[in-house]
């Protein structure tokens, strides 16, 4: 979600079915361990991928991703009992 933009936290966390302490938590480690970027603007934080920190994973990351889409896509479509919903 923030390879190539910024976004308040608040943004993120609404992309995800987890709690805002759960998505600060998760971007304060990923910003301690420098693949995310964090700059405010007065009262606001906004978060960016380092791409360069990223850089060398960034195609395995991709092709994961990429994977996962498929799984998630499969996984929709089904209806729970191997079969593609109507």
């Amino acid at each position: 979600m923030v390879w190539d933009r910024e976004l308040m936290a608040g943004e993120i966390a609404a992309g995800f079915d987890v709690s805002w302490p759960a998505i600060s938590q998760n971007l304060g480690v990923l910003r301690r361990a420098g693949l995310v970027v964090q700059r405010r603007v007065g009262t606001k934080r906004l978060y960016r991928a380092d791409q360069t920190a990223l850089g060398p994973v960034a195609q395995l990351l991709q092709v994961m991703w990429a994977a996962d889409l498929v799984e998630l896509k499969n996984a929709v479509e089904s209806d729970g009992r191997g079969g593609p919903r109507p």
